[in-house]
């Protein structure tokens, strides 16, 4: 590790390099340890977000409707959300770490710079959400401008500062790569419930794969939900509410077959909890809450997990609000190392919101129509079914929609070995009615398509706007050794971000062993995983 770092060097990587100048200097000089300068750029930005929770507080509090209420709770709570984040960052302690002689900081170097990334989209969110909120709007845009400008600057200290601290060399994962799939078990595996039946699994999935869901054994509940009362709990909340607040371990949560009207959240302080049940068709939570409804979008989920280190198996979230509740999310993901295997996400438009953080999702199925998959976190899908629904009248279909807002995150969408086709009832219509793989939400929004099968129901164009030329020249979509009817290029769009068909070299920034730094912990979440390329 280097003995330090230049503060000017530092904030040159950031968007705002004068404000990040100025409010580190009081605190840290141009010869200030690596580590000393992380510190103080959380610290920062944690003074940003609570002085920005304090101005904001009164906002909201008098209004009439629904909707501007609704919103300025959201966004209230993500405030809260990115303090606490913020104050465990700044609580890590020294450790021995990856062989260098550093701290848990510099470790988690990847992590914390992800999870700062959530600061962010999460301000896009509070202002998309007041809409409705006339003047709350303004009062609250102009008190997270701070905020927009720190937490930049933190994202990219903490890139030059990771630098420094691995100036002899960065652990190579790019060459530590698997090409076969890795089949682990969860802790405390099954005296109980030996694996899936045949019935369970999807159709659309090779028999290989399909033999590899049976093979995998699944842990012994602490906690049963049955509707039919034969288990602990007859709603899903109810088991989530009793989760011991200290526990050591996965707690695992097993939901029986049933459809759970409820709408659910794991909430962001209840760590390493382990949901499955009895097929994605089968054990199904379900809910109708719609922004036509008049609820804020991030508002509209039926199951939200927010806890870090939370892996579902073997389960649906539906949101039956259909093309006209236009945004309705079915499931959003918050919490940091989120896995999902054998699950189904279906609804229309913002089926999958990935908001923040590391996400890992396998042999999953993703149903929708408008930016059905959607958010800033890193998130990687593979081996998954991505079926494009028939939308409302005058809308068009986009698979994705990025939200990176800043070219310091770490984050994006990365499809891989996913197949992309149309339900039965657009298949007719699948060339009269405009597909996209995705469009750019926020002006870095970062996608790639790789090893995947893609259907005629693309347009040769590949990508769509989101408005104007908004993002064009910034964004990165690329895609990657794609097969299919819809892989074709050489009518894809022309714009300046538009990366068209990348390398083998270019593309390792992408597998799960590099891009959400799996190496360091999918592994032990049992879930059956390709490190590297699949083919």
């Amino acid at each position: 590790m280097s003995a330090g770092v230049k503060l000017s060097t530092v904030c040159a990587s950031t968007l705002y390099p004068e404000k990040c100048e100025q409010s580190l200097k009081p605190v840290v000089n141009d010869t200030s340890n690596p580590e000393d300068v992380l510190r103080a750029a959380l610290n920062v930005a944690l003074d940003e977000v609570a002085a920005a929770f304090e101005r904001s507080a009164h906002i909201g509090k008098d209004a009439k409707d629904n909707l501007t209420r609704n919103a300025m709770d959201v966004c209230k709570k993500l405030l809260d959300d990115a303090t606490e984040d913020l104050r465990d960052m700044a609580r890590l302690k020294p450790v021995e770490v990856l062989g260098h002689n550093s701290t848990e900081l510099s470790s988690n170097a990847l992590a914390i710079i992800t999870r700062l990334g959530e600061l962010l989209p999460e301000q896009d969110k509070k202002t998309n959400a007041t809409t409705a909120a006339g003047h709350g709007r303004r009062l609250l845009s102009r008190t997270l401008v701070g905020i927009n400008e720190v937490a930049s600057e933190a994202k990219g200290q903490l890139e030059a500062v990771k630098k420094a601290m691995f100036s002899g060399g960065e652990p190579d994962l790019a060459h530590r790569v698997l090409t076969t799939d890795l089949v682990g078990t969860f802790d405390e595996i099954a005296d109980g419930r030996s694996g899936l039946k045949s019935s369970d699994l999807p159709e659309w999935m090779p028999a290989s794969q399909r033999r590899l869901l049976q093979m995998s054994g699944l842990q012994k509940p602490n906690a049963v939900v049955a509707q039919d009362g034969s288990g602990n709990f007859k709603t899903i909340t109810e088991a989530i509410n009793a989760v011991p607040k200290s526990y050591d371990g996965r707690y695992a949560i097993y939901v029986k077959a049933g459809t759970y009207k409820e709408y659910v959240t794991v909430p962001k302080n209840m760590a390493n909890v382990f949901m499955y049940g009895d097929g994605p068709t089968r054990t199904v939570v379900t809910g109708d809450k719609s922004n036509t409804g008049g609820f804020a979008t991030i508002a509209t989920r039926t199951f939200s997990a927010e806890g870090n280190g939370f892996i579902c198996k073997s389960m649906g979230f539906v949101n039956t609000a259909g093309p006209e509740g236009h945004q309705a999310v079915a499931m959003h993901v918050q919490g940091d190392m989120s896995v999902f295997f054998n699950c189904r996400f279906e609804g229309y438009q913002d089926t999958l919101y990935v908001h923040a953080n590391r996400q890992f999702f396998r042999n999953c199925e993703v149903l929708g129509t408008v930016d059905f998959i959607f958010g800033n976190s890193a998130a990687l899908l593979q081996n998954c079914l991505l079926t494009v629904r028939k939308p409302g009248e005058s809308q068009s279909n986009m698979v994705t929609a990025q939200g990176r807002t800043d070219p310091n995150m770490p984050t994006g969408i990365v499809l891989q070995s996913c197949r992309i086709v149309p339900e039965q009832e657009l298949f007719p219509v699948r060339l009269q009615i405009a597909s996209y793989l995705g469009r750019p939400w926020k002006e870095y929004a970062r996608t790639v398509v790789m090893e995947s099968t893609i259907g005629d129901l693309i347009k040769p164009e590949g990508w769509a706007e989101w408005m104007g030329d908004i993002g064009l020249k910034t964004l990165y979509y690329a895609e990657y050794a794609n097969t299919g009817p819809g892989a074709g290029t050489s009518k894809r769009v022309n714009w300046p971000g538009y990366r068209g068909i990348i390398g083998q070299a270019e593309a390792t920034q992408f597998t799960a062993g590099v891009f959400i730094d799996a190496m360091t912990w999918l592994k032990a979440t049992g879930t059956p995983n390709v490190m590297g390329f699949t083919k």
